[in-house]
């Protein structure tokens, strides 16, 4: 009987609290649905505009420079939410993970622990998105179980890319055992 009581007290109180405006309501739509989407019906991708607040960074790569002397990029590697925890999980990205790799010139100087490269100016972004059932066979950016793009810095939502076998899947090549991604480089995706 208590315990019915403080139901009923506890729906009251949450019913006034919400007509008071002091309880939001649950929005009809989940928030990403009022975003713009990430890939459209034909199969383009964009660069989440909200990736760097909402991603979970995965790790960072430096570059070479062909002289020897420090990096000539540097490559910063965000995972979408609940991606590498499912990595770590089941050994594979989920349907649908989306992976954002910023790619920086890089500047390199003396510092007093010795020769150091920083990040410098953004050249761009690489995108992939996780597709295991290759939805968009008939567009040349999807295959291999991911959808690949490549953005020049300053449009996020206009790849350069024009297919992902000829200007993608060749640097990958050497991570096609581990589904085409770099996982040793990515410290939160090791259990």
């Amino acid at each position: 009987m208590y315990r019915r009581y403080l139901l009923h007290v506890s729906g009251a109180l949450t019913l006034l609290a919400t007509s008071a405006g002091l309880l939001s309501q649950p929005s009809a739509q989940p928030i990403d649905q009022k975003k713009p989407q990430l890939v459209d019906e034909s199969g383009n991708i964009r660069v989440p505009s909200d990736y760097r607040e909402r991603y979970r960074f995965l790790g960072s790569w430096a570059v070479a420079s062909e002289n020897g002397r420090g990096s000539k990029e540097m490559h910063v590697v965000y995972a979408s939410p609940g991606a590498a925890q499912t990595y770590r999980n089941e050994g594979s990205f989920p349907d649908g993970a989306t992976l954002v790799k910023e790619v920086y010139e890089t500047s390199t100087g003396e510092f007093t622990t010795g020769t150091v490269s920083r990040a410098d100016h953004l050249k761009g972004w690489f995108v992939m998105v996780r597709d295991a059932g290759n939805t968009h066979q008939d567009n040349p950016l999807w295959g291999e179980g991911w959808g690949w793009s490549w953005f020049d810095a300053g449009q996020p939502d206009k790849a350069t890319t024009v297919s992902y076998r000829d200007e993608c899947l060749g640097c990958h090549v050497p991570a096609r055992s581990t589904n085409w991604i770099y996982v040793d480089g990515y410290p939160s995706l090791r259990k």
